[in-house]
């Protein structure tokens, strides 16, 4: 449903105008989106983490976790730019109530097998894959569907709150998910999970279309895929963060798998440790996601020093000989892990033509979380064969090395050199345009 504009709506502030850690909510259409999405976000993370118990304790393997995150992650490397080319060509809001009404369907498919008493790990596999499909449409859509609500002015600043929004869940549904899984059993979580996504659903429903500022919508036409591709290769400064994001989305964001890991065999606890030890790491990203809603722009070499700093401490978290060190190691390894990927989307979108966005935030989520399939059963593997510890070390210094081969590729594309200051009251370590070869002077007629 739709009515007419309203005076509790307040539109866009230009780029220029002051930009508060709220400034979105000033937007009635995207105050009714947070709502909704506060509702079901705490749903995905109360079936995230029973269904990575429920895998753990029907197989007793790290690797079989890895092989659930691979099937939901997999439809990304396979169909991942066809979201992309739906979000550009059709109505994005009519386009996420049908996803959320598949995705709300798989939760309480896998609630009714699991209360049920008939759950086998073929079914959490199955449904981990269609969960993955209707993901790939949605991700994009829901992503770029940001741009319409607040437009460009408040784009960073919505990236930012609605990722604060999913980590805010993050620190309540673990939390929840492990007494829920504790006392009930894991099939009332994914019986809530199903039932939550009628909250997004409504609100799409009582959004005022009148005050949506979608972008022209791409038309039908053959190529649109290769024209995507073309477009980011043409342009440095999209591609190689997508690679960043790829390296670090394949082998650092595995955190199901090594905590799952820690919390049994390292410090031979249960599924209550496991869900504190995912919340101690959002409330260091709703942190980052707020400092970074409030500061509105970054730098790209902020976003990768952040991707350095994430795989930094995941290595330094490897190597906690206490439980309360690795805890409270948690919230940085959060923090670095929400700075990377907040302002890697949000410069992605900002930079990207509106014609374009779907496609490219889709090449962005396809190897930001396409990886995965590589990335899952390999870490997964690791930590079978060698340790907990050593899985996440090896993660960390493939993230921490991606990072500075990437900020060392971008300086130099940007004819950046290091300089290095050691007087005192002067900025010590920065980076600088290379300076121009002096001309050989031309002879001077005598």
């Amino acid at each position: 449903m739709s009515s007419g504009p309203g005076a509790d709506s307040a539109p866009a502030p230009a780029t220029t105008d002051k930009i508060s850690t709220f400034s979105s909510f000033r937007v009635r259409n995207y105050r009714i989106h947070f709502f909704g999405s506060a509702v079901s976000n705490i749903g995905t993370w109360m079936q995230r983490i029973a269904q990575d118990w429920l895998v753990h304790e029907l197989t007793d393997s790290a690797a079989a976790v890895g092989i659930t995150m691979a099937l939901q992650f997999l439809p990304f490397a396979l169909f991942g730019l066809y979201g992309g080319v739906l979000a550009d060509r059709l109505d994005k809001r009519r386009l996420l109530i049908s996803t959320q009404a598949a995705l709300g369907i798989t939760g309480l498919t896998l609630a009714a097998l699991t209360l049920g008493g008939v759950v086998e790990v073929w079914h959490v596999y199955a449904l981990s894959f269609a969960v993955g499909v209707a993901t790939v449409i949605d991700n994009p859509a829901r992503q770029t569907f940001v741009s319409d609500m607040v437009g460009p002015g408040l784009l960073r600043n919505a990236v930012s709150l609605n990722s604060a929004n999913f980590q805010s869940a993050r620190l309540v549904g673990p939390a929840v998910a492990g007494v829920v899984i504790t006392s009930v059993g894991a099939g009332w979580a994914f019986l809530y999970n199903g039932l939550s996504f009628i909250a997004p659903i409504i609100g799409l429903c009582l959004m005022r279309t009148s005050e949506l500022n979608p972008a022209e919508r791409a038309p039908r036409s053959k190529g649109q895929l290769r024209e995507g591709l073309r477009y980011v290769g043409s342009r440095p400064d999209l591609l190689w963060m997508i690679v960043l994001v790829g390296f670090i989305g394949t082998f650092g964001f595995n955190a199901a798998i090594w905590l799952v890991a820690f919390t049994d065999r390292v410090f031979d606890s249960g599924a209550g440790t496991y869900g504190l030890l995912n919340s101690l790491m959002a409330a260091g990203s709703v942190a980052g996601a707020l400092f970074a809603a409030r500061r509105g722009s970054r730098r790209m070499r902020f976003t990768v020093a952040a991707g350095a700093a994430f795989g930094l401490a995941l290595m330094v978290a490897a190597l906690s000989p206490v439980f309360w060190l690795f805890a409270v190691l948690m919230i940085p390894v959060g923090m670095a892990a929400l700075a990377f990927q907040v302002t890697a989307n949000s410069s992605i979108q900002v930079a990207s033509d509106p014609a374009m966005r779907g496609r490219v935030i889709a090449l962005f989520m396809m190897v930001f979380v396409g990886g995965t399939p590589i990335g899952g059963p390999l870490m997964g593997w690791l930590t079978d064969e060698l340790g907990a510890r050593i899985g996440m070390m090896v993660g960390g210094a493939i993230c921490l090395g991606a990072a500075v081969a990437v900020a060392l590729v971008l300086a130099r594309i940007g004819g950046l050199r290091l300089r290095i200051i050691l007087r005192d009251g002067r900025r010590r370590v920065s980076l600088v345009p290379r300076e121009e070869v002096p001309a050989i002077p031309s002879a001077r007629a005598a």
